[in-house]
């Protein structure tokens, strides 16, 4: 499943927007190449020639080392094109020098672009799990309520724990709870689906969020996780445990679209929601899911409870 990105726009528009954007990055980085080289050619000024610097800063930032990289080469040959001395190889001091740093730069700049990234992806990022943490699910979910609103799409959420996690702390020691904790979130990131956005916000809670489902496919997708732990058997802390031993409660909330009028206020209603929900499916056995109604919010059982 995809971690960070949002729902409503859906994987292909997603992808176009990502191709365009490169597009107009390359489009970018050859237009400022040619017409540093036209300036360079018609001048032979340093001060000129420092202007190779921006289209290789861009490709470094927005295309990965490679296109860094690229664009630092492409700029040494056009350097020499523009300065036909350069082709005989008659090298001055300076001339090392700009070749050195055009190299470095579009290196360097890439390095420090990619740790930026994955700084930000680190601090996004639940550190036990691996899905999203609650700063970033409440931005995605902000962004999700807005779209649907637009749109007039349902807004789905999941709210969901692990059952009597305490008893197995317990017995078996925290960090065998600790991995009961990781297997279910790993099991969130291979069932659910790819436009789901999900999240661990507490010790052994989850939160999911889907738009534009229907209410039985959302069943589904409650039912069929608290089968896939339940069917599961983990092992944990070294330790291999029977199919069984783990199991999960769902409660379900949906919001309409249609009627989300502020963003945050309509993200914090669904989740007490779902919430409340959640206390539904504890309270009649646990390892089974439960459906909050939208309007009454009273509960409706889930289709699919995987046993007691």
């Amino acid at each position: 499943m995809r971690l960070t990105t949002t729902t409503t726009p859906g994987p292909s528009r997603v992808a176009r927007g990502t191709a365009r954007f490169t597009a107009w990055t390359m489009a970018a980085v050859v237009a400022g190449l040619a017409l540093t080289f036209l300036l360079d050619r018609s001048t032979y000024s340093a001060p000129v020639q420092h202007l190779y610097y921006l289209p290789i800063i861009l490709a470094a930032l927005r295309l990965d080392w490679l296109g860094g990289l690229l664009t630092s080469i492409t700029a040494v040959g056009l350097y020499h094109l523009a300065n036909p001395a350069l082709l005989s190889f008659a090298y001055r001091e300076s001339d090392f020098v700009q070749i050195a740093l055009f190299i470095a730069v579009g290196l360097v700049t890439a390095r420090l672009a990619e740790n930026g990234r994955r700084l930000h992806a680190m601090a996004m990022t639940d550190d036990l799990t691996g899905l999203h943490n609650l700063r970033s699910f409440e931005g995605e979910l902000t962004t999700m309520i807005r779209s649907a609103r637009t749109s007039g799409v349902p807004i789905w959420m999941l709210v969901l724990d692990l059952d009597r996690l305490k008893s197995l702390n317990d017995t078996y020691g925290h960090l065998t709870g600790a991995e009961a904790v990781r297997y279910v979130g790993h099991v969130l990131a291979t069932q659910l689906p790819a436009d789901a956005v999900a999240c661990r916000y507490g010790g052994d809670e989850f939160a999911v969020c889907v738009v534009n489902r229907t209410e039985q496919e959302i069943r589904n997708i409650a039912e069929r996780l608290c089968q896939s732990v339940h069917a599961g058997a983990p092992v944990l802390a070294g330790r291999p445990f029977p199919s069984g031993t783990l199991s999960i409660s769902v409660g379900v909330a949906a919001h309409p679209g249609a009627m989300v009028e502020d963003d945050v206020k309509a993200g914090e209603a669904l989740f007490r929601s779902a919430d409340e929900a959640l206390y539904g499916a504890k309270s009649r056995g646990r390892n089974q899911a439960f459906v909050a109604r939208p309007a009454t919010r009273t509960y409706a059982a889930a289709a699919g409870r995987s046993g007691a």
